[in-house]
């Protein structure tokens, strides 16, 4: 019997749309169908492949309004929603031009034995699956899914259960590239669907949170299989006494609440200099309640409400510990039901490094705000974490901020700016701690992570060289 799954609306709450849980000989019909293309997929040259993923950035232009309402629905939110939809286009000429340059081949060198040359060769893993979140649905489906495509594999999408009305529209497109549909499908669905693609690929991209990442990693090291995680953040930013604090403090306000917190890069923990403590909180409180909900006009207003429905309850408990061990809400801090939930952009002052806000991912336009004696002392509470995604450092030079940035435990440090990485893909970096294990997706390694590398070794001498050690041995 197919289970069909019910959808909530962020924005009104109801659940008012539903789709069917794909059961396990589904799934492994899809497969083996993505599979049984995948090789004449990979015998197609760069250049072809590349065609084929600009035709599909072409049709989705043509496609734009549908998938913009579908998702625009699925998020409750408006400007985040155009920038998801209008992002496919440009992050598949990024793609191309990351992978062009990354999958260039060496020409045949000599070995250490005179006779032998050698060169290397990419090979595509085969069929990959990407299990993706609900926080941008779209762009993290296909951040993976591009790469993984250009390199020459096939890939099978598990989007979430949370937000799946972009699915069909998009389904629509990749079916007017049939080059395209033999290799790439998606289907949406809740854990179990998520469990049952990871028997069936030869690797596995995750983004999500940390407890089922552990779960996809154990999955995936049972078939020993590659495992690339994307997992969570918690953002530390350091406001050095250098600093411009009008500059820094509306910087970090917006790079806090934006997408209404619910983004990895999200800005979760701020430090500031003793000295400009005051000062800096009084900025960030004026940004902060000037900052609009997009209700009861979803086109007006930064921050949407929550998409996921657990994450207002994270939210208030993170408050409801920090106040209990004694911190101050200067604004905010309320849940506002409108069907949807919402909460407005929450200071809080008087926060210490054990609060929960202060060591777990909140996910929600929470900035607490605390501060620090020395460089020193920044740069160890900032460590203090078991995260390490991206961190920003405000100082008055460049030097002086890049000096601090160099002694984060972080993946990638934004100085004199912040969350740079939301929309700066062209670095490769990798995530320290528990924010993810694997090779970048930024990059030249973006292509280069789903696949193998291959070692072709000649010998033209007409002598076997192995042979000719051991008999002379």
């Amino acid at each position: 019997m197919t289970t069909v799954n019910k959808v909530r609306n962020p924005y009104t709450g109801e659940r008012d749309y539903e789709f069917p849980e794909p059961t396990g000989s589904q799934i492994a019909e899809v497969a083996q169908r993505l599979r049984s293309h995948q090789a004449a997929w990979a015998a197609k040259s760069m250049a072809q492949r590349v065609a084929v993923l600009r035709e599909f950035g072409q049709r989705w232009g043509l496609h734009r309004a549908e998938i913009l309402a579908a998702i625009q629905t699925d998020t409750g939110r408006s400007h985040v929603a155009r920038l998801e939809t209008d992002s496919i286009p440009d992050t598949i000429e990024r793609v191309v031009s990351d992978i062009q340059s990354a999958f260039t081949e060496p020409e045949p060198r000599s070995a250490g034995i005179a006779v032998i040359t050698g060169w290397q060769h990419r090979v595509p893993y085969g069929l990959i699956g990407n299990i993706a979140p609900w926080n941008f649905p779209i762009i993290l489906s296909f951040i993976d899914t591009l790469p993984a495509l250009a390199a020459g594999n096939a890939v099978l999408v598990k989007p979430s259960e949370v937000t799946p009305r972009w699915v069909e529209p998009v389904r629509r497109v990749i079916s007017e590239v049939p080059e395209l549909s033999d290799v790439l499908e998606l289907l949406p669905g809740t854990g179990q669907t998520g469990a049952a693609v990871i028997e069936h690929v030869d690797a596995v991209a995750f983004t999500g949170s940390v407890a089922t990442g552990r779960k996809v990693y154990e999955a995936a090291a049972r078939r020993f299989i590659p495992a690339f995680l994307e997992l969570g953040g918690k953002d530390p930013v350091i406001v050095l006494e250098s600093a411009d604090v009008k500059f820094a403090a509306d910087t970090v306000t917006n790079c806090s609440v934006g997408s209404t917190g619910q983004a990895c890069q999200s800005l979760e923990r701020v430090y500031v200099a003793r000295p400009l403590l005051d000062e800096f909180v009084a900025e960030v409180v004026a940004v902060a309640e000037s900052v609009t909900l997009n209700y009861p006009d979803i086109d007006a207003g930064l921050i949407g409400p929550f998409i996921f429905e657990k994450q207002p309850h994270i939210v208030m408990e993170h408050l409801r510990d920090a106040v209990a061990k004694g911190a101050e809400i200067q604004c905010g801090g309320e849940i506002i039901d409108h069907g949807g939930q919402w909460i407005r952009p929450t200071v809080l002052t008087n926060v210490r490094q054990d609060m929960k806000v202060m060591q777990e991912e909140t996910f929600g336009p929470v900035i607490p705000i605390m501060a620090f004696d020395s460089v020193t002392e920044a740069i160890e509470l900032a460590n203090d974490s078991i995260y390490g995604l991206s961190a920003s450092v405000f100082a008055g030079s460049l030097e002086e901020g890049r000096n601090i940035a160099q002694q984060l435990k972080a993946g990638a440090v934004s100085v004199n700016d912040a969350s740079l990485t939301a929309f700066v893909h062209d670095f490769s970096h990798d995530s320290f701690g528990f924010s993810g294990l694997g090779s970048s997706r930024f990059g030249p390694s973006a292509g280069l992570r789903y696949t193998r590398e291959q070692a072709i070794l000649e010998n033209d001498s007409g002598q076997a060289v192995v042979a000719s050690i051991i008999q002379s041995s």
